[in-house]
């Protein structure tokens, strides 16, 4: 298996692929934050169901490809998201038909207040690209080993740095205790369907280094986040 250290292996069908399922998984994630259900005594949105497939997909792609090409992908999900939610306000205010009685629960699921909006978008950025970063950095400290414990710490970085940002700009004026209760929850939960599925991200990580025939790593590389074509 060949290291690449330059990062300037091709974008493959593979790569592309991983792509399209994190946009997907990420554009899912919040339309389904509309849904509550009740694990026990918690009230969660159904977007804790698959959004942390995203930060997995983060983490196979950092840990095969290099941090340089999942910066472009956070990026295009961040920009496929904004582009979902702005023609969803375009539909909205569109004059209904008038046999059509489905305004209410269109309405319910796309008019989510902007100031949500740019909370969870925002969030999903910088947790996002935090994740990546530590990933990557592990990686090169480790000289490639222990990618459980590296899948670990980044995502708990990520959804620390999402969850510190989403809930005080999108809940501003609860209480603080209740803030707090929110965050660490995500988190932990977010954490444990990580560590839960482990083995199937350990196990996807494998096969897609052994087809590409690339181990990268990213030294010597800039972690500035706006640098999006150096790929």
């Amino acid at each position: 298996m060949k290291q690449n250290t330059a990062g300037g292996h091709a974008l493959s069908v593979s790569f592309m692929l991983m792509a399209i399922i994190f946009n997907v998984c990420l554009i899912a994630s919040n339309l389904f934050e509309t849904k509550l259900f009740m694990a026990g005594n918690l009230a969660l949105t159904g977007g804790v169901i698959i959004f942390p497939v995203s930060y997995i997909i983060n983490d196979c792609l950092v840990e095969v490809y290099g941090y340089r090409k999942a910066r472009l992908v956070i990026w295009t999900g961040f920009l496929m998201n904004f582009f979902v939610v702005a023609m969803a306000q375009i539909v909205r205010i569109l004059p209904a038909a008038p046999f059509w009685d489905g305004g209410p629960h269109f309405d319910y699921v796309f008019a989510m207040a902007p100031r949500v909006t740019v909370a969870s978008m925002l969030a999903f950025l910088c947790g996002s690209t935090v994740n990546a970063w530590i990933m990557s950095r592990m990686k090169v400290a480790s000289n490639g080993k222990r990618f459980s414990v590296r899948a670990i710490v980044s995502s708990l970085g990520g959804e620390t740095v999402d969850s510190l940002i989403f809930f005080p700009i999108a809940f501003f004026g609860l209480e603080v205790r209740e803030l707090l209760y929110l965050m660490v929850t995500q988190v932990v939960l977010k954490t444990l369907y990580e560590i839960i599925i482990l083995p199937v991200t350990s196990l996807v990580v494998r096969k897609l280094k052994r087809f590409e025939g690339i181990d990268t790593f990213d030294n010597r590389i800039s972690y500035n986040p706006f640098r999006i074509f150096d790929i």
